[in-house]
């Protein structure tokens, strides 16, 4: 089985297992414990922290350990504007736009719809750019945040980050980047995001770990109260195993970014070429040439995307028709409904995102994509 849904997640890579294990087994102290063992998990899980710094090129007081990105985005999102309501009691206004992943776009609504905070939801492109023009015009003196993923989970665009960042700055307006489907083919250091989020399960470590590292001079208002752990910003015993393998994972991905991304550009350029020469009317969704190394996203005139999974997986190809965290949804992507594909052709989306080692010969699974696609024509 050729598993092809790596933007969704991905196997625990052997290093970060072999590094968890002692986690998992006889060093099992609780870092907020004032003894030996306690102090001994206090100190890796610091160790931890300062190594995922060193790679997003933040402080490690600045890092936050959450349960994934799904919290760390709610946390970037909700901490900001709450603080700024209980501070200054206003709900202020917040930045986002239309093809985010549904974390962001649920946390804005959530606050849109309890708190009365103002909304803003930016158009993109047809290839699913965000406009730092676009973004400045959008920007208002209550602004308390923008929030915009780094590269987009379905479609495989990657922002300006850099140019969104400096808006962002030249207003004093903090900017929380989901770096989520960038780390491992991105540079995280130097995107000049205040905020970043990541998750393990994307680049080689455990479901159930992330991180939000927000810059200290950000009041951030805790989602989860308790025991007051992360500086009390997250309350709730750490889990030092997976912050140990988000730490391994992170520096792992990092140190391997250039050739991973370089070899696997290829492949998936060469997968890209080859299914719009044999599919008729297939194309390409996202950016041509600012995408992620990794991911692939079409669509097929004529078929329906889980039909075609199916056929897919049948010839020994798992893939999907977009984001695993809109599961269950027989909804057309709103992505794709952003980048203006009719409702029809976005029902018929299918994403092929590869892992940061995939070593595919393109021609068979190019392929095998093109019989599938006849093979639900045919029907």
């Amino acid at each position: 089985m050729l598993y092809l849904d790596h933007a969704a997640t991905g196997p625990v890579r052997p290093e970060v297992r072999e590094a968890m294990l002692p986690f998992l087994g006889e060093r099992y102290g609780n870092p907020s414990s004032h003894h030996t063992v306690g102090e001994d998990a206090a100190a890796v899980l610091a160790d931890a922290r300062r190594r995922v710094a060193s790679v997003l090129g933040m402080r490690p007081g600045d890092v936050i350990f959450t349960s994934g990105a799904t919290e760390a985005n709610n946390l970037a999102i909700k901490g900001v504007v709450l603080a700024g309501l209980l501070r200054h009691g206003r709900a202020g206004h917040v930045v986002t736009s239309a093809v985010e992943h549904e974390s962001i776009l649920a946390s804005v609504d959530y606050l849109e719809r309890v708190h009365g905070t103002a909304v803003t939801r930016l158009p993109v492109d047809a290839d699913g750019l965000v406009s730092p023009e676009v973004l400045a015009d959008a920007l208002r003196d209550d602004t308390a945040l923008v929030s915009l993923g780094y590269a987009n989970n379905e479609i495989g665009t990657v922002q300006d980050a850099a140019g969104l960042a400096a808006v962002t700055a030249n207003a004093h307006v903090p900017f929380h980047l989901d770096a989520v489907q960038a780390a491992g083919w991105l540079p995280l250091a130097g995107t000049g995001a205040d905020a970043l989020s990541i998750a393990g399960h994307k680049i080689g470590a455990p479901q159930g770990i992330g991180a939000l590292a927000i810059r200290g001079r950000i009041p951030l208002e805790p989602l989860l109260h308790g025991g007051g752990q992360e500086r009390d910003r997250r309350s709730g015993t750490q889990n030092v195993a997976g912050a140990v393998g988000l730490a391994v994972a992170l520096e792992l991905a990092e140190r391997e970014r250039g050739t991973s991304s370089e070899r696997v550009s290829a492949l998936r350029q060469a997968v890209t070429e080859r299914v719009l020469a044999l599919v008729p009317e297939a194309r390409l969704t996202g950016h041509p040439s600012r995408r992620l190394p990794g991911t692939a996203s079409f669509t097929f005139a004529g078929v329906s995307g889980e039909a075609v999974l199916l056929e897919l997986e049948r010839r020994g190809v798992v893939s999907s028709s977009g984001s695993a965290c809109a599961a269950g949804s027989d909804e057309p992507s709103h992505v794709l409904l952003a980048l203006g594909v009719a409702p029809e052709v976005a029902q018929a989306s299918v994403r092929f995102s590869f892992g940061h080692r995939a070593e595919i010969d393109p021609g068979p699974l190019a392929d095998a994509i093109a019989a599938s696609i006849a093979a639900v024509r045919s029907r």
